[in-house]
């Protein structure tokens, strides 16, 4: 890991310090994700089929997997874990619940009534990694806001085992959250089969979910397109930042940093920190609990790029955590709310020692499908209103028109649009005529 005084670092190094990793943006892996999303739309089933062959090493008969596989799935759960996932759907529903937008029906002046109806869309789909490990926790991520919004048609992909199966965890959680279409897609290709359809999987309006680099780029590509389907959010690697004094317990701090290191080897964990001696000990409890941990081969690359960074005080922490925008903020400080207030731009922020990012990744009620890679600073955590669309509409009354019509035209006439202009006054000119007979 890296250890550095803020203070002591030229402006080309301060840059270093708070870089992400280039993969997300890296040409190749844009090119390789338009040849597999091409592919897809060419030649549907027999591509993805064969995708699933070259790539994930699955040979793929039936691409969904049966509703007996979902309720054998189900069934085949241990006690402790069905009761662990009954209990964070409970929790992400009630949060999410409380979520519902309400529509709007107002009149802006006499005769002129505006609303905004809430529509849910009316296919979405929900893409689920399983590469390095089992995601069953985005299951609930996403399945819980597509019921809630009310998405009558909710289409699920994850990658197939080397057998040929989906992984029983996701799909016991799938079966957990209603979810009834399930298919053993992975990659690229998944998000290339939701966004144009093929002849077993449904074209979908919006898709959600994270994945690696290649599905990031899928996600991208699809929703440039006006024949594919929107993204949720744009996103890169995992990442987690914590603000922490000297108050703080060291190896809460480690095990934090490391969590989030253990998703992938361009994971990025970064600690700010006015604390030297609290830095030092960081770094001890890091070296010490890594060596019990058992993804390695992840660790040894992610926490080589890990960032310990002694700030000269805690001002400086929050300037630069606007600055890096990050997808998990741990504020393990004396006043962890004072710090709060000053934050505008994180994704998900964790108060306090006693608050472990994972309870937001699993339990706590938040949504864990958050803006990575910065885009924090103008992106949300998905929420149920992901999931929804709002659809204007207006009535004018005869009077309504008459009174708000030429304001209309006079706009239309300093644009210099004189067709909008007609469109109000013919219809003002046949109110006037009907007046006078």
């Amino acid at each position: 890991m890296q250890i550095l005084n803020w203070q002591n670092l030229d402006p080309a190094a301060r840059r270093a310090a708070l870089a992400r990793p280039r993969a997300s943006q890296d040409p190749a892996v844009r090119a390789q994700a338009a040849a597999i999303v091409a592919a897809v739309r060419h030649d549907g089933d027999a591509g993805l089929r064969r995708l699933s062959r070259e790539l994930d090493g699955a040979e793929l008969g039936e691409l969904r997997v049966s509703a007996a596989e979902l309720e054998a799935a189900r069934a085949a759960l241990p006690p402790a874990q069905r009761a662990a996932l009954e209990r964070a759907i409970e929790n992400v529903t009630r949060f999410h619940a409380a979520q519902l937008p309400a529509g709007l029906s107002m009149e802006t002046q006499p005769g002129v009534r505006c609303e905004s109806l809430i529509r849910p869309l009316r296919a979405v789909g929900l893409y689920v990694p399983a590469g390095s490990a089992p995601l069953p926790s985005a299951v609930i991520m996403l399945a819980v806001p597509a019921r809630l919004a009310g998405c009558p048609e909710r289409v699920l992909c994850t990658p197939p085992q080397r057998d040929g199966t989906a992984h029983p965890a996701i799909l016991a959680a799938a079966a957990l959250c209603g979810i009834e279409v399930v298919y053993k897609i992975g990659g690229a290709q998944a998000i290339a089969a939701m966004a144009y359809g093929t002849e077993s999987v449904p074209k979908v309006a919006k898709i959600f979910g994270p994945g690696n680099a290649w599905v990031t780029a899928a996600k991208q590509l699809v929703a440039e397109d006006p024949d594919g389907a929107a993204l949720d959010m744009p996103a890169g690697p995992s990442e987690v930042m914590v603000i922490a004094d000297a108050q703080a317990d060291a190896g809460f701090i480690a095990a934090d940093l490391l969590a989030q290191a253990e998703h992938g080897p361009d994971s990025q964990a970064v600690l700010l920190s006015d604390a030297p001696q609290l830095i030092d000990e960081v770094a001890r409890q890091i070296r010490a609990q890594q060596a019990k941990l058992s993804r390695q081969r992840i660790l040894e690359s992610s926490v080589a790029a890990m960032r310990l960074i002694q700030v000269p005080d805690l001002a400086t922490a929050v300037e630069l955590c606007e600055r890096y925008a990050p997808e998990h903020l741990l504020i393990q400080t004396r006043s962890p709310r004072t710090l709060l207030a000053q934050i505008h731009s994180a994704g998900s922020v964790f108060l306090g020692r006693w608050s472990p990012e994972p309870m937001g990744d699993y339990c706590s009620g938040t949504n864990h499908v958050l803006p990575t890679y910065g885009y924090a600073r103008a992106y949300s955590g998905l929420a149920v209103c992901d999931f929804v669309r709002h659809m204007s509409v207006q009535e004018l009354s005869t009077d309504g028109l008459r009174t708000l019509g030429p304001v209309a035209a006079t706009l239309a006439g300093m644009e210099g649009l004189d067709a909008h202009a007609a469109a109000v006054t013919l219809r003002l000119e046949a109110l006037a005529r009907s007046a006078v007979s």
